[in-house]
């Protein structure tokens, strides 16, 4: 460690993403002091070419070697700055791994993230991909995001508009080069506005014996319906869900329901259009526990592709793309893939 930072040449990546596939780096930095972000900016292995700024790695997917420095946000403090009795202001470093953070928050009697339970990464890059799980999306909870703006080397804080979310967006990764996430700012709630009725949780909860549910009770409900359906990367790499639900015209998806009734469909990010269930269409075209080699898709869920082993990244990106094209050839709808992908295109 130096000056708040640590350097590895010629680093492996393979265990710092949830894929698990084979990758390295010129040049790994990782980072434990924000203070020490002008200095790691600054260095020779990172002006000299691209960079790329990684949290726990659950939403990447390395089909060749990261093209220049790879920056790792290792920062772990958390804390509550405000809480004035009926909603608490909660900061998180970019490093804090995302569950423990959701427990936590249910551990201080906070409202809100309990249906993001489970969600692998860190807090930094929450806010990234704007995630989101039964019902409920990260951005609705976020006061302020402190980042670094590469462009102008200052120091911000977007607040919740500035952050521009939208379904798995926003500036972050709009402008994916420009602001390295420092911290998180969440506005939480001490009295629960429960979200019950999304992808089986009132039944979790009715098995678990439960009918007055708390915050932490969904928590908890989210966690066992999430262990049950999706592969833990510690066992299994995989990135969770593979594939955004695609969000169509009000008239494609009335359409789509006169050939395909069961065809599960939600509002989407306006009046005028609707969001589909793209696991659906998945399993529909036969996807469900495929495998090519090492590169398969999940027996318990359509949209998570997995790592048998000693699948490379290249060899899912194949598998993805194949999917994508039957799902076009079927249903004439696009599904675009929620990891970003290093070293090809989608």
């Amino acid at each position: 460690m130096t000056s708040g930072y640590r350097i590895t040449a010629d680093a492996s990546l393979r265990a710092r993403t949830t894929f698990g596939v084979p990758a390295r780096a010129p040049w790994l930095i990782e980072v434990e002091k924000a203070s020490a972000l002008d200095k790691v900016l600054a260095l020779p292995q990172v002006t000299g070419g691209e960079t790329l700024v990684i949290g726990g790695g659950s939403n990447l997917l390395f089909a060749g070697n990261a093209p220049g420095a790879v920056i790792a946000m290792a920062t772990h403090a958390l804390r509550v700055l405000s809480d004035d009795g009926q909603h608490a202001l909660v900061r998180a470093d970019a490093g804090v791994a995302w569950h423990p953070l959701v427990m936590w928050t249910l551990d201080q009697g906070l409202c809100g993230l309990e249906n993001l339970a489970l969600i692998p990464g860190t807090a930094g890059a929450s806010p990234i991909q704007n995630i989101g799980a039964y019902g409920t999306e990260v951005g609705e909870f976020i006061h302020v995001v402190e980042a670094l703006d590469r462009h102008g080397g200052t120091r911000v804080r977007l607040d919740r508009e500035a952050c521009a979310f939208a379904y798995r967006d926003s500036v972050f990764k709009r402008e994916a080069d420009r602001y390295l996430v420092t911290a998180v700012e969440l506005l939480l709630p001490r009295t629960p506005a429960l979200r019950l009725d999304y992808a089986g949780i009132r039944d979790e909860l009715g098995a678990m014996g439960i009918s007055s549910p708390t915050a932490r009770d969904v928590g908890e409900a989210v966690v066992r319906i999430r262990r049950r359906k999706l592969p833990d990367p510690a066992v299994v790499g995989n990135a969770g869900s593979f594939f955004k639900n695609p969000i169509v015209s009000q008239a494609q998806a009335d359409a789509l329901l006169v050939d395909y009734p069961t065809l599960p469909v939600f509002r989407g990010d306006a009046a005028h259009n609707r969001k589909l269930s793209a696991a659906w269409m998945i399993e529909a075209c036969g996807w469900k526990g495929h495998r090519d080699g090492d590169a398969g898709v999940s027996a318990t869920h359509a949209l998570v592709l997995v790592n048998h082993g000693e699948a490379t990244g290249a060899q899912l990106l194949a598998l993805a793309r194949k999917i994508a094209a039957s799902v076009q050839a079927r249903f004439g709808v696009a599904i675009e893939p929620e990891p970003k992908i290093i070293g090809a295109t989608w």
